[in-house]
């Protein structure tokens, strides 16, 4: 299961709109809704908390948002990044319930040194993540790929992964995860024109000078 982070928060029950929210921002909070079981709640995330733990956000991340005192159970939907002044200018939130199924996207990570790249392939990864299905307490931080049994021009796809009891992958099952590939050798052709250009000019350099 993924790990729970908590951040913090405050109700937010005025002052909306855009100046509003640059109130906010000011005061060091980032203004947030949660949506998911029923009207939209609006929020305002302590920044700095954000900042400091946004890195470890992953769309299978199960947060703690605790709105004064009151726990929500999210993940991060969007979040809206000013990348020029390092700052978050809005987050949205998805609210989960114990016992219902969420549906989300969990990164692939690959293991194992492939045949293949000991052979003088390459190994590339074609899909970062997969779309799953599974109650909050059973969802994965990551889905582990091994590698190690693929030789040059060997693939493994969806229907090969191994994920824990009670995932369900929707990502279509023919979709290639990683592949090895045979390493492109180049033509000693150019070189060998180029080598031939320069005695032909050493050539002429010499009759020109008799």
């Amino acid at each position: 299961m993924s790990e729970m982070i908590t951040l913090n928060a405050k109700n937010r029950t005025a002052d909306f709109g855009s100046a509003g929210s640059r109130r906010l921002l000011r005061a060091g909070y980032i203004p947030a809704v949660i949506y998911g079981k029923q009207a939209p709640a609006h929020c305002a995330v302590v920044a700095k908390d954000f900042m400091m733990k946004k890195h470890h956000f992953t769309g299978s991340t199960i947060i703690n948002l605790d709105v004064e005192g009151q726990n929500h159970t999210v993940f991060v939907k969007t979040f809206q990044e000013n990348l020029l002044k390092g700052i978050v200018n809005h987050i949205d939130f998805y609210e989960v319930t114990a016992g219902e199924k969420v549906r989300t996207h969990v990164g692939i990570e690959l293991v194992g040194n492939p045949i293949g790249v000991r052979n003088g392939g390459v190994l590339d990864q074609v899909l970062h993540e997969v779309d799953v299905e599974c109650l909050p307490k059973d969802l994965p931080s990551i889905i582990q790929v091994d590698v190690a049994a693929l030789d040059i021009n060997d693939a493994v796809r969806v229907a090969q992964i191994v994920v824990p009891e009670g995932v369900k992958i929707h990502t279509p099952e023919d979709e290639t995860v990683a592949t090895v590939k045979a390493v492109k050798v180049e033509e000693a052709a150019p070189a060998a024109d180029a080598d031939a250009d320069a005695a032909a000019a050493t050539t002429d350099t010499s009759a020109e000078s008799k």
